[in-house]
């Protein structure tokens, strides 16, 4: 009886995953890298000429350039936009692995795990 109720357990346990597994909608770019670089580049530049006030206009002018110049580059990393078993959209970073529409994956450490 004891052998039964461990068998059931796991099963139970194992359906559990895939019932709270999340779906790719669709891939989008990334471009988060080159907003912390151009922001950081824009405090100090801003810093150095206006002070206070100047490093955070530098790092909201050098927040938007960054980004831009790293989508114009053509150096994006992939995002992309998961529908989590709550109903919710999502967007998580993914730049070493590749999913597609519908592929079923979970979300662990803040990346995305491709469920088997």
């Amino acid at each position: 009886m004891k052998v039964f109720n461990v068998f059931f357990l796991s099963a139970a346990l194992l359906g559990a995953a895939v019932v709270q597994a999340d779906e790719v909608i669709k891939e989008t770019a990334d471009n988060s890298v080159g907003a912390v670089y151009g922001g950081l580049s824009g405090v100090l530049i801003g810093g150095a000429a206006g002070g206070p006030l100047g490093a955070l206009v530098g790092a909201g002018i050098g927040l938007f350039a960054g980004e831009g110049a790293q989508q114009v580059s053509g150096l994006s990393q992939r995002a992309y936009v998961v529908k989590t078993a709550q109903g919710e959209e999502t967007t998580v970073r993914s730049p070493n692995a590749q999913f597609h529409p519908g592929d079923q994956v979970s979300r662990q450490a803040g990346r995305l795990q491709a469920i088997h």
